[in-house]
């Protein structure tokens, strides 16, 4: 695009970390807010345990299935009007919901504002990437990051106030007024266009060969230990196997393989950001499970609890990125996967009587800990690629994050399926429950040790 004066270009960067720092607030919120709604949505709708957890997992499966397309058509067709398409679909998707009267068309609606999700996702970080420069990315980077720990942290609290006084139907009818706004500011001051792979073919069939692996591979997480998530994973990995061959032979292929290959940097920051949202991403869940079980708090002091990591992450997120931008990112990111890999280990001894101040002092660690590792390892994965891949990175960075918090999830389903069994978590299992515990968080403590062995070893990002 052209050379602008300095105010304009500053007018230009405003724009760009607004739109794309409330659009990166916005699909954490929704995720956490409707979670809290889900009870009310189910007995307004009348539906049953399965048709309710597709209320959630369709959201999530379309977000994993458009992500890396996104970039790729982002890069092609121009970052910003995908943007603003994921934008228009996300708030008329959103609006839509609110007035549903059946469970399916619901369901439609949330797999439709994943779509839309996906394209904003995508597209967000790669035009910050675009505009600004090197030495102030990091920082950019930082605030965006911050945005999705302030959407997790508030969408529980805000999804309960608006469930309890005006219905659950209100949590999507906000996302209007916020979708607006930022369709308005992304057209009237968001100027110009960023498009570095124009020109070049779109591969279909590789995408729909990705889009099949990754819905086997979101059900099949979804319904472990069972047979058929078994089946489905493993059709998942055939069809990933298949999707890279494809790729290696398209030439104009919609994931560039050889950035795995041939760039150690972006490959093993992308597999370090996969470990830590494996290792981390059930923390939430087992200790709130841990919280209400073994220490008998209600759930909104267990929710006030928990609010420590979050509250953490959003705090120094963007204090990290600042510090990325003259430190060597991946000595940063590496200090903060020590960090986690310490509080994952504290969190192996919980027992019945540990005391709350310790969970919170912990809680706080992991908080700080997360927050040093994600924004310079993300300025380090945008900062490894050219120009024309800034789509494809971004969507790629994103996707790691989803697959990562589906392992999570999955690693924590299993091993409660395994050690408490098909039932409820009563007085008489808290022993086998606690087990479950310590044996995930050993898990994740692992799982983090390998992901410092990638984050150290990544290469240096500046010469």
């Amino acid at each position: 695009m052209p050379a602008d004066t300095p105010p304009s270009r500053t007018s230009i960067e405003r724009s760009a970390l607004f739109v794309a720092t409330l659009t990166s607030f916005m699909g954490p919120f929704m995720i956490s807010a409707v979670n809290v709604a889900l009870p009310s949505i189910q007995a307004d709708l009348a539906l049953d345990a399965v048709q309710l957890s597709w209320v959630a997992t369709a959201y999530l499966v379309a977000v994993a299935v458009g992500l890396i397309p996104a970039g790729r058509i982002a890069d092609i067709h121009g970052r910003k009007r995908v943007f603003t398409t994921g934008l228009v679909v996300y708030t008329l998707s959103a609006l839509a919901a609110a007035f549903v009267t059946t469970g399916f068309a619901l369901i439609a609606l949330r797999a439709v504002q994943g779509l839309g999700v996906s394209l904003f996702t995508t597209t967000g970080m790669a035009i910050l990437t675009s505009i600004f420069p090197p030495e102030r990315r990091g920082r950019a980077l930082g605030i965006y990051v911050a945005a999705v720990y302030v959407g997790l942290s508030v969408g529980p609290f805000v999804g309960g106030q608006l469930t309890h006084l005006f219905g659950w139907r209100s949590i999507f009818l906000v996302m209007g007024p916020l979708g607006a706004g930022s369709i308005a500011v992304t057209l009237l001051f968001l100027k110009g266009e960023w498009a570095a792979a124009r020109g070049q073919r779109f591969d279909l069939g590789g995408t729909l060969v990705y889009a099949a692996s990754m819905i086997a591979l979101a059900c099949g997480a979804s319904i472990l230990p069972s047979v058929a998530g078994a089946v489905l994973l493993a059709a998942s990995l055939l069809g990933f196997g298949l999707f890279f061959r494809l790729q290696i032979r398209s030439p104009h292929p919609v994931f560039e393989v050889s950035l795995l290959v041939e760039n150690r940097v972006f490959a093993f920051s992308c597999l370090a950001a996969l470990l830590n949202y494996s290792a981390t991403f059930g923390t939430t869940f087992l200790m709130s499970l841990y919280l209400q079980y073994i220490q008998g708090l209600p759930p909104q002091t267990a929710g006030l609890v928990l609010m420590a990591q979050p509250v953490m992450m959003a705090l120094f997120s963007p204090v990290a990125g600042r510090l990325s931008d003259r430190i060597e990112p991946r000595l940063l990111a590496s200090t903060g996967m020590g960090i986690i890999v310490v509080g994952m280990v504290v969190f192996t001894r919980v027992a019945t009587d540990t005391p709350l101040g310790w969970i919170v002092a912990n809680l706080v660690l992991l908080g700080f800990g997360f927050a040093l590792f994600s924004s310079p390892n993300m300025s380090a994965i945008m900062g490894s690629v050219a120009k024309h891949q800034y789509g494809l990175a971004s969507g790629t960075a994103a996707t790691m994050r989803l697959l990562g918090q589906m392992m999570s999830m999955a690693t924590a389903t299993v091993v409660l399926a395994l050690l408490v069994g098909r039932e409820a978590i009563e007085p008489h299992n808290y022993d086998r429950f606690l087990l479950s515990v310590r044996t995930a968080f050993t898990i994740s403590a692992l799982l983090c040790t390998a992901g410092v062995f990638f984050s150290l070893f990544r290469g240096r990002l500046r010469q």
